[in-house]
This record gives C-alpha cells, structure tokens and sequence, in this order.
C-alpha cells in the first residue's frame, strides 16, 4: 500500500489547519521554537567545544551568535537603547525581567562579553539545551534545596559588598501585542530592550538589602509600563493589555 498519498493528504490538513485556526499557528509556532532551541543548541555545543575544548564563559559569545539569528525566523525586532551604560570596566550584576520562553533572545541582544548567567538547575536536564548552558559557564541553581541557592547568592552578595559592584536593571517591553499565551497570539513585532542607570551598592549593608530590591523594582516598573505604551503608541500592534512582568 503506498503511504505517500496518506503523508501528503495529512501535510495538506496540517498546512490548512495552520491556515485557519489561530491555535494551530500558535501551537506550530512554539513547538517550532521549542526544535530550534535543541537543534541550535546541538549545533552550538559542537562549535564551543571545537573553539575552546570545553566549558567556559567565552562560550557564550557563540551561543548568543546563534541566538540571535531566531528573530529573523519569527520577524522580530530588538530596539537596543543605552547599550553604552553596559560597557563598564568593573565587575556588575545585570537584572532583567522575565516573562516567556522569548526572553533569550531578548537576553543574547545585549549580552557583555564575559558575563555569567544564573539559571535554575532543571534546565541542565534538558538535553542540549543544558549542555550548551553548561558549555556557556552558566550557573545552576538547585531551587528545591534553598540552602544551595542561598550559598551562591550569599557568595554574589558577598562578593557586591567587597568589590562594590553596581546592579544595572535591564527591561524588555511588553511582549503582550504579539506573543500572549492567554490569547494563542504569536506573530510578528518589535521589542524595546532598555539598559537602566546603574545602582550603586557601595556602603550597603545586609540590612539595607529590602530597600535595594525595593529600588530596583520600582526602577524596573515604571520603565516597563513606559517604554510598552511608548511601543503601542508609535505604531505596535495593540494587544490584549499590558500586564506587568515579573
């Protein structure tokens, strides 16, 4: 029995009901996303491991090469603004915030040289995605095991105090007008990635920890209902409201 008719009828369908259901697209769309993540990251981790034999930060000028080539595969732009306020030469912490699977991309935009990434220890697991991450000099946090957590980030705050490292909050705008899981919504559409002023940290204390955080949301908030309805109002496509990101 020839099955080509079969694969071909079926294909035929899938295409149709891409076409016609908002759903369907939607769903293709990540699931697609999803195998370029694993693909890239295959690929990517033969490439570092040829270049530098093995894990090291300097990977990830690599992996950030090949992340940023997904936007052209999804129509996505990246409008970079204060890109300079990043090019320190002391030590920093970047903060950023989160809200889909699409942050990486936004992330491999601005990326320093030499900057090492925190991630929760689960991503490690995930095939050649945790290999590439590893290959990349990427730390992993063991969120079920909070004493593990809290040693690395007691050795980030300790190393803050001594070396008086600036914290420089990053913000992506809102992702809502093109990419919305509530809605099935995923086309198209532009990102405006802004580099805060950085946050000093010279001559805090413990005690002055809930205040910095404090800080730093505030900063990040207000930039992030700003620079979203500054999007909407030059010309992004409306979505179904701005939702503030964590």
């Amino acid at each position: 029995m020839e099955l080509w008719p079969w694969v071909t009828a079926a294909l035929l369908l899938l295409l149709l009901l891409v076409r016609l259901s908002r759903a369907a697209k939607f769903y293709a769309k990540v699931a697609l996303y999803c195998a370029l993540c694993f693909a890239v990251s295959a690929a990517a981790s033969v490439v570092c491991l040829l270049r530098h034999g093995g894990r090291t930060v300097e990977n990830m000028s690599i992996i950030s090469w090949f992340v940023r080539t997904f936007k052209y595969a999804y129509g996505l732009r990246f409008e970079v603004k204060g890109q300079q306020k990043l090019e320190v030469d002391e030590p920093c912490v970047i903060i950023s915030n989160h809200q889909s699977i699409l942050d990486m991309m936004g992330l491999m935009e601005i990326l320093p040289k030499r900057c090492v990434q925190i991630a929760k220890r689960e991503l490690l697991f995930l095939g050649p995605v945790g290999l590439i991450m590893y290959l990349g000099g990427v730390y992993f946090i063991n969120r079920q095991r909070s004493s593990t957590a809290m040693t690395v980030m007691a050795d980030l705050g300790e190393r803050m105090v001594r070396e008086n490292v600036p914290i420089i909050p990053v913000v992506y705008s809102s992702f809502s007008s093109f990419y919305n899981t509530k809605t099935e919504l995923f086309t198209s559409g532009t990102v405006t990635v802004q580099v805060l002023d950085a946050i000093p940290t010279r001559g805090l204390t413990e005690a002055d920890i809930p205040k910095l955080v404090d800080t730093c949301h505030q900063a990040m908030r207000r930039t992030f209902f700003h620079i979203s309805k500054t999007l909407q109002e030059n010309g992004g496509t409306a979505g179904p409201g701005i939702q503030p990101a964590q």
